[in-house]
């Protein structure tokens, strides 16, 4: 199987460099362009004929779903995955209406980006490796889809979730083992309340545990330890 073609179209540059990026690290995706508008990608998916888009739905000059409904009315070949920061549950129920293959929210987790691309490979190559179709099949296809990205849905207010997830990354790479607030401050690049702040709730989920540890002179200091 060839490279899936991915055009995204995004109107935040920043934005698109960073999804460009996503894209060149997942193996079997080629990026063929980025559209900073509705009416650039217009062009571009009737020059470039990409096999997925990833479509935003903001732009000044419009709406991602009227470009989504085009693309639907003019029966092109072509599968969609929604980035967006829509939270709305109308824009979901015309995403579901539209046919869109996922529907991502801003900001993007690469591991989140990473695992709709690799399932939509897959589905892919399913579909041309086999002529015929059974229910097991079709189940497999659809119950599939949900995700494995661990979002710890409550998560309190100050606790950031990326933050978190590069925190607890950063504390297994260095193998935690008795560290202040003040060194996994420094480790992490925050200031000491915040690391403070996020290694007490890792304690509070049971992933880490504290200790007193008393030095030769002075007060005793609090230090966190991997569990």
């Amino acid at each position: 199987m060839s490279d899936i073609t991915v055009l995204i179209v995004e109107d935040d540059i920043k934005i698109s460099e960073i999804h460009k990026m996503f894209v060149q690290k997942v193996e079997g995706f080629s990026l063929c362009g980025i559209a900073n508008s509705i009416s650039d990608a217009e062009k571009m998916i009737d020059i470039l004929q990409p096999d997925l888009l990833l479509l935003d739905l903001y732009f000044p000059e419009g709406s991602g779903m009227e470009l989504l409904r085009e693309i639907r009315a003019s029966s092109k070949s072509l599968d969609v995955i929604l980035i967006t920061a829509a939270q709305e549950m109308k824009a979901l129920q015309d995403a579901l209406h539209g046919g869109v293959y996922d529907y991502i929210v801003k900001p993007v987790i690469f591991e989140r980006f990473e695992e709709s691309l690799l399932q939509y490979k897959s589905h892919q190559q399913k579909i041309i490796n086999s002529d015929s179709f059974d229910q097991k099949d079709i189940d497999g296809y659809f119950r599939s889809q949900k995700s494995t990205v661990d979002y710890a849905d409550n998560i309190p207010k100050g606790i950031d979730p990326i933050t978190l997830k590069k925190l607890k990354k950063r504390l297994k790479e260095a193998e935690l083992n008795g560290m202040s607030a003040e060194e996994v401050g420094e480790l992490v690049g925050t200031s000491r309340s915040t690391a403070r702040r996020y290694l007490e709730y890792l304690i509070s989920i049971d992933y880490l545990y504290a200790d007193q540890v008393y030095g030769t002179v002075g007060r005793p200091e609090r230090k966190y330890f991997m569990k």
